[in-house]
């Protein structure tokens, strides 16, 4: 329970304020959102004009007497009298297209059904998805309302200090700033702030709390303020875990039971790897922090009907093949055939065979493949979770009722039914063979019998995805160092970080014992881990902690090196932490390709860590078995992993934990207790956050001074009047990219170092070097943003002729500077600036600080072969311009170099712009191309007429109010 003592507003003088603000002395206790409900205490002394202004933004009352489809309102009996509440009835509409439709289809028609008021959502709209079996071909538009939204900090913060700084705009404008407030339950993990600057030691876990504590004290301040100044918005401390893992495991409702009306739950969060909870049968996917405000406020998200690939299952994995395994087959067959911004639904009997912690793993690694959802429909094996994780019995008989009355049920072993797909998928399972994925993407596969020929061609191969270009006789190198007085050595391909970590596999407890087992094998045969590679254990859960020390297998782990180091994202997000010194030295100081093993999902380079240049995914038994050969270089079936203690060779095969043995383990040890004491204290567990003093106020008291939260500058002289579309006249190109640039690319997270521009600033403010922090943690001050735009070390900038770095070429001067420092330059001179990019540009994480860091730095356009479905909506809600070259044609083809200027032909009435229409693109020395416009929607035309999604909303709300 938090508590609000005074709750103050500053309105501006002659503002129009519809809600009266609560009185000085008023005192009241905000219950928090459990569950779904949001309640006040019975001593709640706020006006009661206030409270039933505050109702009517927060109910979800559905007068059945005015609705369109009020006849399908039906209620649900209870077996034993009375009943659960009221729904709306797809079957009611004897429609025979619904049965056609995919489950994860038909949740969008529920969607639609029930926010059908024939104003944000219409009957037209409904039509569309019923009949999506002929409208997604078309690429029709839909709105969409999730029922609620989660944040992780990182994204979470600046989507936050956005909706501050949009109550303070309210009343400039003459309106309520209360008008800015979630209309849906929003929830926020800080699950990304915490870094591994200790390994390998009993403490680590007390110590890396501190210190993510000490540094991010600020924001977490500001987070906690949040809490209070807005209703239906609860924060989760530091140290609960994952968001993804906290929404699995206790925030997913399946089914919500609001006022007496029962729905589907869905979700979006400001995080891609939102989609993990599609293997719970809830519709959720990544978005950015400004379409998670256009949710929050209630606002409809517009998007394309996607098409759905159908992916059949059949069999079953084979002795020893992890869930892990099955998920990086998968991810590369679903890059093959081609998943990008469609749905994936996964059918079949082999789909019986896999637990619901497997799902999650592949729901979870959605974005890797390329998909909007990976979606498993809800049935038996769901039901058993729920219980499992401290759900009902109550609350699971509801969820099965609502589901089998809207047959949205699964039985796999009836027969199947008649289901329509865009597209088709089938696997085996039995075939999926052991492998990893790397060394610098996720869907690049590699089976585990061929990880060693693998690493040599690409020592072999020229720079690239799966390439180093070391020189043949450099590649058998050895360097020898000191290690705090041990005699240590590293090559190309030495692991030097090992890390277990991510929701994506640290929510399996399959592969966690697995991991544990292998690591007590080991330590039996007194084999061990060499003790200059950087071992780290950051599960996504407690429980997941709970169950290893139940199990006794933490201490095994512990001997390994793998011990307790957070309970957060760490290394997946690439907050590993700094090498050992000495380790550093060699890597640098001899040019070794070091490699790192991980159980993320990701993979980019620069990403895990600045010194690993090749950086594999797998299981979290693998993770262990690769540290303890300490190199990526070895053929597990021929080669032995060490040598027992005594001085007998040892294979992988002798010590891979069987599945019965791990079966048993997970009986004896995963209770459903231990998520139930977990969650039950969730909010208490972090005294540092309890104690943490905040702003008691409804508008935020925006310290100047600050380094970490500062107020965005893009609601400056805003008006009522929406600018229109912007012109882009002889543009230079202020990066020319290639394929695959990622948003950690964009817009990196890591550590801010010395000497950069966003250095510069912290300096030029006072702030010692060693609390510099990182990127993300800074993410609520804009000027941080705009200098972390491009400032990751591996980038590849083709105006520097393959150069990797932060910098780019000021054409007219042909200097070269840092791309902050050449966007300054470019935008005194008074020009405007676009991006030349190749394909799946901003692929990665769902961050919008990737789009907001060009337009901060006045890029006006990107034009690319093709873009990440999450960040092509981002550039638009920014006010970017998204183009497309079209098919078979790129900025090679094309004959660009990058040092031309660029002239958009856009209509500068929106009125003559239609979604999707050609445009066509002129440059100085007389070439022109074609480029399809890739703002999709009427409604992205709406955003891109205000200058943005947020300005477009303070209008509409503004507007609403007069």
């Amino acid at each position: 329970m938090e508590t609000l003592t005074q709750r103050t507003i500053n309105l501006a003088p002659g503002c129009r304020c519809h809600t009266p603000p609560p009185p000085p002395q008023a005192r009241h206790q905000l219950l928090f959102f459990r569950r779904g409900r949001l309640s006040w205490s019975h001593h709640t002394t706020l006006p009661q004009a206030h409270l039933t202004a505050v109702a009517r933004r927060t109910s979800r009352d559905h007068d059945a007497t005015k609705h369109a489809f009020k006849s399908i309102l039906v209620g649900l009996p209870k077996p034993c009298g009375g009943e659960y509440g009221k729904f709306f009835s797809l079957p009611a509409l004897n429609d025979p297209r619904i049965d056609r439709l995919p489950y994860s289809i038909r949740i969008l028609l529920e969607a639609a059904i029930r926010h059908c008021d024939n104003f944000q959502v219409t009957e037209s709209d409904v039509e569309k998805i019923i009949d999506w079996e002929n409208t997604s071909p078309k690429q029709a538009e839909i709105p969409f309302k999730p029922a609620r939204c989660i944040l992780m900090d990182n994204t979470g913060v600046p989507a936050v200090v956005d909706l501050a700084a949009m109550r303070d705009m309210m009343p400039k404008l003459g309106c309520d700033p209360y008008k800015i407030n979630p209309l849906i339950p929003v929830d926020a993990v800080i699950d990304h702030a915490v870094r591994v600057d200790v390994a390998r030691s009993c403490d680590a876990l007390d110590r890396n709390q501190e210190l993510e504590f000490d540094r991010n004290k600020e924001r977490f301040a500001f987070l906690k303020w949040a809490s209070t100044a807005f209703h239906n918005m609860q924060v989760f401390p530091p140290g609960s875990g994952t968001v993804h893992q906290v929404n699995l495991e206790y925030l997913a409702r399946v089914v919500f039971n609001e006022d007496g009306i029962m729905y589907f739950d869905s979700v979006v969060g400001t995080d891609s790897h939102t989609t993990m909870a599609n293997c719970l049968g809830v519709a959720g996917w990544g978005v950015g922090g400004i379409e998670a405000v256009v949710a929050m406020l209630g606002q409809p998200m517009g998007m394309v009907l996607p098409g759905v690939v159908g992916f059949k299952l059949t069999g079953r994995l084979r002795d020893g093949v992890t869930t892990t395994d099955l998920v990086l087959t998968m991810t590369q067959l679903l890059r093959k055939h081609g998943a990008i911004g469609k749905f994936v639904e996964f059918y079949g009997v082999g789909v019986g065979e896999l637990s619901l912690p497997a799902r999650a793993t592949i729901a979870n690694m959605s974005p890797e493949y390329g998909a909007t959802m990976g979606f498993f429909p809800v049935d038996q094996v769901t039901l058993e979770y729920l219980k499992l994780t401290g759900r009902s019995d109550e609350t699971v008989s509801m969820i099965e009722a609502y589901l089998r009355a809207n047959k949205m049920f699964v039985e796999h072993h009836e027969p199947e039914t008649d289901r329509v797909y865009s597209s088709y998928l089938e696997l085996d399972l039995s075939e999926v063979e052991p492998c990893v994925a790397g060394p610098k993407r996720p869907h690049d596969l590699v089976p585990l019998k061929e990880m060693k020929s693998d690493w040599h061609s690409c020592l072999d191969n020229k720079v690239g995805f799966k390439g180093y270009a070391v020189p043949k006789e450099e590649q058998g190198k050895v360097v020898k160092f000191d290690f705090h007085g041990r005699p240590a050595e590293i090559k190309h391909g030495s692991v030097v970080l090992a890390a277990i970590c991510s929701s994506t596999n640290t929510s399996n407890p399959s592969v966690m014992i697995g991991a544990g087992l292998l690591a007590k094998k080991a330590s039996e045969l007194g084999l061990e881990v060499k003790p200059w590679i950087k071992t780290s254990l950051t599960p996504g859960s407690v429980v997941t902690s709970e169950y290893l020390k139940h199990s006794g297998l933490q201490e095994s782990l512990n001997q390994q090196g793998f011990h307790l180091a957070a309970h957060g994202c760490a290394t997946c997000v690439g907050n590993s932490g700094d090498l050992d010194e000495c380790v550093s030295a060699a890597i640098t100081e001899n040019d070794i390709v070091a490699a790192a093993v991980l159980s993320a999902n990701r993979n980019f380079e620069g990403r895990v860590n600045p010194l690993t240049r090749a950086n594999y995914l797998a299981s979290p038994p693998l993770v262990v078995a690769y540290a303890l050969a300490g190199t990526v270089d070895i053929d597990f079936d021929k080669e032995p992993i060490g040598v027992s203690k005594g001085g007998k060779e040892v294979f992988l095969r002798d010590i891979w934990p069987s599945d019965e043995e791990v079966e048993q383990v997970i009986k004896s040890s995963v209770q459903t207790q231990m998520f139930r004491q977990v969650y039950e204290s969730i909010m208490k567990r972090n005294p540092r956050w309890n104690e943490l003093p905040v702003p008691e106020a409804a508008l935020y008291p925006w310290d100047p001074n600050s380094t970490y939260i500062r107020k965005p500058t893009y609601f400056n002289g805003m008006s009522m009047s929406p600018p229109g579309p912007p012109t882009v006249k002889e543009a230079y190109c202020l990066l020319n990219l290639g394929d695959s640039i990622t948003t950690d690319h964009i817009s990196y997270s890591g550590k801010i170092p010395d000497g950069t521009p966003a250095a510069r600033y912290l300096r030029e403010c006072g702030v010692d070097p060693k609390n510099f922090s990182s990127y993300g943690g800074r993410r609520g001050n804009n000027e941080i943003v705009m200098r972390g735009a491009f400032a990751n070390m591996r980038i590849v900038n083709k105006l520097l002729d393959g150069q990797a770095g932060p910098w780019t070429i000021h054409v007219p001067t042909g200097e070269k500077l840092y791309v902050f420092d050449a966007a300054m330059k470019y935008k005194s001179e008074g020009h405007d600036m676009v991006i030349i990019a190749g394909a799946e540009y901003g692929s990665g994480s769902s961050r919008d600080s990737a789009a907001k860091g060009p337009m901060l730095l006045g890029v006006k356009s990107v034009i690319a072969k093709s873009f990440e479905r999450i960040h092509r909506s981002n550039l638009v809600g920014m006010g970017v311009i998204p183009l497309c070259f079209k098919a078979g044609e790129d900025a090679d083809s094309l004959g660009l170099t990058g040092r031309e200027r660029y002239t958009i032909g856009l209509p500068t009435n929106i009125a003559e712009i239609r979604p999707g229409q050609d445009v066509t693109v002129t440059t100085d020395n007389g070439k022109s191309f074609t480029c399809t416009l890739r703002l999709d929607t009427q409604l992205e035309l709406a955003y891109f007429n205000h200058g943005g999604i947020l300005p477009y909303i303070v209008r509409n709300l503004a507007e609403q109010a007069k």
